[in-house]
């Protein structure tokens, strides 16, 4: 059965818990609450980077569980948008949109009281979230019959969800949820939130190491494994990488995933743990730079993302962390270098490959013109390929 993965408590291994804050809502202060949250927003150099941008005038679709437009932090901010669970569990249940109200609080959050300083900073506070319904908290009364339903029924939510978050003018797409299974309906509609330029960002999952009894990776998880998708893993207050956090060639870059504070859909602040808020911290860091720069293509945010990380591993890549720690400030900068040096955002295109496996279309139609430069590309490559003594390995990219 698919499951989310995004969140630890959720995940089959590596388990962390969950604690609440000390503080509800109407009694948060910037001591207890933004204090807790400091050292998440100076690891990805956040206020460095709001001297550049803070979000304004980008949405990002938080698709999950829901998002509760009404909490202190988050009022004004949330453009309710469609469920496409299949359940008719009303937003008033106090088992609706825990998780994605979680996540939302993190990217967009812009805290209360006076000037906003108690309560959760999001990293994008300027940002909107966009709130597409995908998927029932563990404990939503209709969870089971959710569980129940056919897998082709599920991953149609979700790509659902992707093209609703499209053509409702998301520029970022974060999906702290995580299936054991791809689908090509979700890929099409991933393939069109590129072609349109929108930034997609995912949880790597929470299944740690490889499986007893397995070499190699940790399990899948998708969306996070699509090409096109940046994959987040988790790492802790140390900068050492989560326990929980999944080992695979998906992971691009790493941020806070431990204890990290975010404001829950009762009002209180919750301490949550998973790759889940590691993917909703990035996808707030790819809502500064889509503010600044927003014809940027999504390889290039990519890129501005991947080639500025901090803490980066030997060799400069690994499985756990990626190509290291995400840094706001230098991928803003990064970014703007990049703004120039493409016209307009472009495809993935029939060459980009997935662990070694060249993806199944959708492929755009191609006009005459190209054709004939394919023909020519193709011709010489059978050329080269007749007089090549070595043998050719196809090699899938670990980061853009």
């Amino acid at each position: 059965m698919l499951r989310r993965k995004g969140l630890a408590l959720l995940a089959v291994s590596g388990a962390v818990a969950l604690a609440v804050l000390p503080a509800p809502a109407g009694a948060a202060t910037a001591d207890s609450i933004r204090d807790n949250q400091q050292w998440v927003l100076d690891m990805i150099d956040i206020p460095a980077a709001w001297q550049v941008s803070q979000g304004a005038g980008v949405t990002v679709a938080v698709i999950d569980s829901g998002v509760d437009p009404d909490v202190s932090d988050l009022q004004g901010s949330v453009i309710t948008g469609v469920d496409d669970t299949g359940t008719d569990t009303p937003p008033s249940d106090h088992d609706w949109g825990v998780h994605g109200t979680w996540m939302a609080s993190l990217i967009a959050g812009h805290g209360h009281g006076a000037d906003g300083h108690a309560g959760v900073i999001g990293i994008a506070p300027r940002s909107r979230i966009l709130s597409i319904r995908v998927i029932p908290d563990r404990n939503d009364p209709h969870y089971k019959r959710y569980e129940r339903e056919p897998e082709t029924v599920i991953q149609q939510s979700l790509a659902d969800g992707i093209r609703y978050a499209v053509t409702h003018g998301a520029q970022v797409i974060s999906m702290s949820i995580g299936y054991g299974a791809p689908s090509g309906t979700v890929r099409a509609e991933l393939q069109q939130a590129y072609d349109h330029g929108v930034v997609v960002i995912a949880s790597a999952g929470n299944s740690g190491g490889p499986s007893a009894g397995r070499d190699g990776d940790a399990p899948a998880s998708f969306p996070a494994n699509y090409p096109g998708v940046i994959s987040v893993g988790a790492v802790g207050l140390s900068g050492a990488v989560a326990a929980f956090s999944s080992d695979n060639l998906s992971v691009q870059v790493a941020a806070p995933g431990v204890a990290v504070p975010a404001q829950g859909r009762d009002g209180q602040y919750w301490s949550v743990s998973g790759t889940s808020p590691a993917c909703a911290l990035v996808a707030g860091v790819a809502a500064l730079i889509k503010s600044k720069y927003p014809d940027l293509a999504p390889d290039l945010v990519a890129s501005a993302l991947t080639s500025t990380t901090t803490d980066r591993p030997a060799g400069g890549y690994d499985s756990q962390v990626g190509f290291g720690i995400v840094d706001a400030s230098a991928a803003l900068t990064k970014a703007g270098e990049l703004a120039g040096s493409r016209p307009a955002a472009t495809g993935l295109g029939a060459t980009a490959t997935y662990r070694g496996v060249t993806p199944p279309e959708p492929v755009a139609p191609r006009g005459s013109g190209q054709l004939v430069l394919f023909a020519v590309l193709a011709l010489t490559s059978l050329a080269l390929t007749a007089a090549a003594v070595t043998r050719l390995a196809v090699l899938a990219r670990a980061g853009r």
